[in-house]
């Protein structure tokens, strides 16, 4: 689906721009057409959809059902549905919106912001073709865990008060907004609220979707994977956090990020700091913080970034010692 965005980004920077081809210019401006146009585009529709679904869901009931499950279903429901939706972090931004809009606990809420761009259908085909069936399921739970344990530290501090917008009351069709009352509103009203949720949070995000890319695309175009495999290629301790730090400013999905972790791989960088490398890189990118800064405070953004750098330190250690790694 999303190659189409490849394309015409590869068409405008070819036949518009002329850049070189293969020059680091070229690639980043590629990057930078192709993922903004794919990000608001899903922003819009998701946005929308949710924001429709919100005005016609009875958001008491849900909300009585997860209180209802023992809160670890509710993680892992949401790390589950997480996993099986092809985003990368700054695309599921929006289903976190709506999830926090509709009064979804914050925890199950992360479980889900975490776990959707580290694990999707497509990146699991290309890592077991890659490292093969046994460590491909290794980093799926990986995945998994660090949406569910992530989402109950997150419960754990009430992250709740580091929301920097205040959770929409829930509405009625006699209200001057159309609300969350299913069976009470018409179509037109659902679609006078999405309208309405569209605009309002595109108002406010849209000019850090286009910073966050850009910083995204200017490391994605001007960083040298040599450079990554003569630093941290010797299976030191220290290599795995280095590798998580570096991966961090980078920026991209779970399946762009594979060729590259392929090359790192063949290239001599232990498969566990690889994996941190890659997973800092998808789930844990400037990008996606620069985003997050306009719905989190600064304390949840230091929390989320030091719980993203210890999980993923330990996930590449654990592997490291399970492919012998000394």
């Amino acid at each position: 689906m999303f190659d189409i965005f490849k394309q015409f980004a590869g068409m405008v920077v070819d036949s518009i721009l002329r850049l070189p081809s293969g020059c680091n210019c070229s690639s980043g401006t590629q990057f930078f057409i192709e993922e903004t146009i794919k990000i608001f585009l899903l922003l819009t529709v998701m946005i929308y959809v949710i924001a429709w679904l919100r005005a016609s869901l009875n958001i008491e009931k849900v909300r009585d059902y997860l209180k209802g499950k023992n809160r670890f279903f509710g993680y892992a429901a949401a790390a589950g549905f997480g996993a099986v939706t092809p985003f990368c972090s700054c695309s599921s931004i929006p289903l976190f919106l709506g999830f926090t809009s509709a009064r979804i606990p914050v925890g199950i809420s992360m479980a889900f912001l975490i776990t959707s761009p580290m694990i999707n259908e497509a990146a699991v085909v290309m890592l077991c073709g890659l490292l093969g069936f046994k460590l491909t399921l290794i980093y799926v739970i990986f995945g998994m865990l660090a949406g569910i344990l992530g989402g109950t530290f997150f419960d754990l501090i009430k992250a709740e008060r580091f929301l920097t917008f205040k959770v929409d009351p829930v509405l009625t069709a006699d209200d001057d907004v159309p609300g969350a009352v299913s069976g009470k509103l018409s179509l037109r009203d659902r679609h006078r609220f999405a309208v309405s949720e569209l605009k309002d949070i595109m108002k406010r995000v849209w000019l850090w979707i286009i910073t966050g890319v850009g910083i995204g695309a200017f490391l994605h175009g001007f960083v040298p994977q040599s450079y990554i495999v003569g630093h941290l290629g010797g299976g030191q301790w220290w290599s795995v956090p280095a590798a998580v730090c570096l991966g961090i400013p980078l920026y991209s999905n779970a399946t762009g990020v594979i060729p590259v972790i392929d090359v790192l791989i063949r290239k001599g960088l232990p498969v566990g700091t690889a994996l941190a490398f890659m997973m800092s890189t998808v789930a844990a990118s400037i990008p996606e913080f620069v985003m997050l800064k306009q719905v989190m405070k600064t304390r949840m953004l230091i929390y989320f970034f030091v719980y993203m750098l210890i999980f993923f330190t330990l996930c590449g250690w654990i592997l490291n010692l399970v492919t012998g790694v000394k």
